[in-house]
Formats: C-alpha cells, structure tokens, sequence
C-alpha cells in the first residue's frame, strides 16, 4: 500500500530520526516547572510541524486559572466525514543526564543498536512522531486528503499529573468532539507484540504520616520510653498490605473478574525482555495469574518510607515518620475514597494517630472501553491487514493515563496504539525507541489512517452522536 510504504519510509530516509531530533532537542520538562519552556515547544515546535499538513492551531492555558498549556488543532475535510481526536503530551520527565550511559545524553537523539535514544523517545515523543509522519503519509498517498477529519489535543502536563486538562476537555468540548480518540502512548505488550489497549489503571497516591514530638531523643535514654512513630507507622502499612504484598482492606479491593474479562487476558502472556526484573509468582493476589494482577487488579505499593537520617543515622528515636503509598487501581475503585477508607481501617485497627491524606499526585480513575465495542475490532482487523497478524488486545494497562478526560468528560471511544515497550527505559536513564517498533508503528498508523480515509468498516461502528 502507498500509505505504508511512504510512511515506513521516512525510517529509511531518516526523515523520522530528523523529526525526532528536533522534539528531543526541546528541553520540555514538564517536572521543572518552567512554562515559557513548555510553551515554546507548543508555540515553536508542535505548532509549525501540524501546519505543514495542513492543521490551523492555537495554544490555550487551562481554564479557572488552573497551569497547564494546551493546543488544540484541526485539520478539517468535509462536515459529513468521520472525525477523529488525536492526543499527545509534548512534555518529559526531568532529563536527569547524570545518570545516563556515557557517550548519551537526554536532550540529543543518539542512534545506537537499532535504539533511538533520548529523553521522549518513549514517552511521549516518539510515538507522537510516528503519528504526525503516518499523517503525512496518508495524506500525499491520497493526493492531498486524508478522507476524514482530525482534531488534535496536546498537553505538556502529563508527567505532572494533566493539570487542568479535565478542566479544558469541559470547557472547550464542542472544539474537541468526535467520534472517537486514538491515541498513543505506554508500552505494548512485549516488543515483538502489537498491541491495542482500552484503558488504564486507576492510581492515587496517599501519604500516611505520625508526628509525636518537634526533635529526636537518644535512643539509651529513652528507648523503650517512647513512642517510635517509624515502629507505628511500619505496622500500620503492614495492617494495609501484607508481607506478600496481598491487599488487607476489603475497601480497596476489587470486586471478582467478570468471565468477559478472564477470557480476555486468557490472551495474553507477558514476554519479558532481557533486563527486564524478574517477577515473583508468589507475590500478590493468590489465585491469578501475573497477566490478571496486571491487568485487573488491585496493588497497593509502598513508594517511600521516610524516618530518621538512614545515611548517617544519630542513635535517637526520630520524632516523625511519614510514608508514601499507591494503589494502582482497576475500573470499579473510586481514587475519591481511597484516603478515607484508608483512614478508617487504621482507626479501627487502632492507629489513630496515623494522620492520612493525598499525595501531591492527583488522582487518576481507572477506565476501560467495553470489550464488545465495534471500535475495537475494527482497529484490530487494520492492525492484522498492515502486519499480517492481530494485535494483542489488552483491556487497560497496568499504568495510568488521563483517559477519563475523554471517556467521561468528553464521552468518546476510547483506543490507543502504543508505540513502545517495557523495557524502553521510560521515566529512567537511557530512555530510548526501537528502531523495530519505529518501523511497525509507521506501518500500523498509515495503514489505521488509510482505512479511515477508505471508509474501512467504519459504517458498522454505530458509535457516531
């Protein structure tokens, strides 16, 4: 197909690496918090790229005075077309070059052992490149149209937690309707595995913390005197969670998997790539396989612990002790009461002076499209004619993404496309792109774009307003 040929060619021909360049090469660390940074990348990076094909955007600022910089762009054919909405964040985690592999460095794409690497690669950028090339691909393959219209949301507050994007998905709905979102971020399944996902997990982060008095007392004078609020509060997450990492609290635990979805993930295996951790059998839920913990449960991880100085400690009792929690959630945990039903069971397990309270991350709901939506088969069977063989369908990954911005808010079909995979370094040191997933992805985008523009089992979706 034309598409896809001129899509995986910019690969070849090193349009892709050139493009990708220039989005590393923006310093856009949304974790830094500088804004004029952010805002150049909208204004001077993405802004330019989507009008060569044809886009007309503008930058907004979060409504009610909330941060955060968005932009929204349309590329529009016909009224009577489908349309489809397109996300993306152009912002990174910090670039923490310290800790990268000598000879790499976060804000210049380095080539080495078909690896592209750079702060982005993963996460977000380079999967945002695939989609703009795919775009273009599919553009000049059909002499200028594309045979469908796309609205286009870009965020640079992901990595931060999406302030305001819920706020602007309200505000401006009408400029961001459509009859679906594709988008594309996360990892696949493994590597060598295309992948559809449908959702996310949930995730709230919770601090627990214990004050007992304003400066540490020698531990030979007074140990055994005092209350040591480390000792409290490590058995109070043991109250939460077990040795095993089993969940304790019926309240934040899931309700049984459904058979829909048991069969679901009976699907998939989890191929892990080599230096990837290895993973635990025992650890968990009892009675569920790795792929079922991942997917459709419920884990609460102790993030941090924070008492005394462990680096230089002094022989005294710490006068405080606080720790970080996260329960990753599946759909059916409202994050809303995570905090107060945590703050109940110690109160009844008799940790009162256990004070509980959100993390500064905010709350992300879980979400998952309906396993029997057309959108999905339909994605699937252009994945299966691109490659010549069907996607893994995953109905949310383990992470979490702002999806309910457009599940809930916006009412849309949700699907994503990733482009990356677990072991990409994503968040960490060395983050890179496989030149392999580079190539698929290209195809996969030309050939979704090209089905689209063909009408391709479109008619049966029945999931236009």
């Amino acid at each position: 197909m034309i598409a896809i040929d001129r899509a995986t060619g910019a690969l070849r021909e090193g349009r892709f690496a050139d493009l990708l360049g220039k989005l590393v090469a923006a310093r856009s660390e949304s974790q830094a918090g500088d804004r004029g940074q952010l805002r150049d990348f909208l204004d001077n990076v993405l802004h330019p790229l989507l009008a060569r094909t044809g886009f007309v955007a503008r930058r907004h600022e979060a409504p009610n005075g909330a941060d955060g910089d968005f932009l929204i762009a349309e590329r529009w054919e016909a009224d009577a077309l489908p349309t489809i909405l397109i996300y993306c964040h152009g912002d990174t985690v910090r670039g923490d070059a310290a800790s990268w592999s000598p000879g790499l460095e976060p804000f210049v794409l380095t080539k080495r052992d078909r690896r592209f690497y750079g702060r982005g690669t993963a996460d977000n950028k380079g999967q945002l490149a695939i989609n703009l090339l795919a775009i273009e691909a599919a553009i000049a393959a059909r002499g200028g149209h594309l045979g469908f219209n796309i609205r286009l949301l870009a965020e640079m507050g992901e990595e931060i937690g999406s302030p305001g994007l819920h706020a602007l998905c309200a505000a401006r709905a009408a400029e961001l309707q459509a009859d679906f979102l594709l988008a594309s971020d996360g990892p696949r399944l493994a590597a060598n595995i295309p992948t559809l996902f449908l959702g996310g997990r949930g995730a709230v982060n919770v601090e627990l913390r214990m004050d007992c008095r304003d400066r540490p007392y020698h531990s030979g004078n007074w140990g055994g005197l005092l209350v040591n609020p480390a000792t409290v509060l490590a058995n109070a997450i043991a109250a939460l969670v077990d040795a095993r990492g089993i969940i304790r609290v019926a309240g934040l635990r899931p309700a049984p998997l459904s058979a829909e979805l048991r069969e679901a993930v009976a699907k998939l295996t989890l191929a892990p790539e080599t230096g990837d951790p290895i993973t635990e059998i025992a650890w968990g839920e009892p009675g569920l396989r790795q792929e079922e913990r991942l997917f459709c449960w419920n884990a609460l991880e102790v993030l941090a612990f924070e008492a005394g100085d462990v680096e230089h400690p002094q022989n005294a009792i710490p006068p405080s002790a606080r720790a970080i929690l996260q329960l990753r959630c599946v759909v059916g945990t409202d994050v809303a009461d995570v905090p107060a039903i945590i703050q109940a069971y110690l109160a009844e397990a008799g940790f009162d002076d256990v004070a509980v309270r959100l993390g500064n991350f905010p709350p992300m709901p879980a979400t998952r499209l309906d396993m029997d939506h057309p959108l999905i088969a339909w994605a699937a069977h252009s994945i299966e004619r691109t490659l010549g063989e069907a996607p893994a369908i995953v109905p949310n990954i383990g992470g979490s993404i702002p999806n309910d911005a457009f599940s809930a808010i916006l009412r849309l079909p949700t699907i994503w496309i990733p482009h990356s995979y677990p072991g990409c370094g994503q968040h960490g040191p060395d983050e890179h792109m496989l030149e392999d997933i580079a190539a698929e992805g290209l195809a996969i985008m030309a050939g979704i774009f090209w089905d689209l523009g063909d009408g391709l089992g479109t008619a049966d979706l029945n999931h236009r307003a």
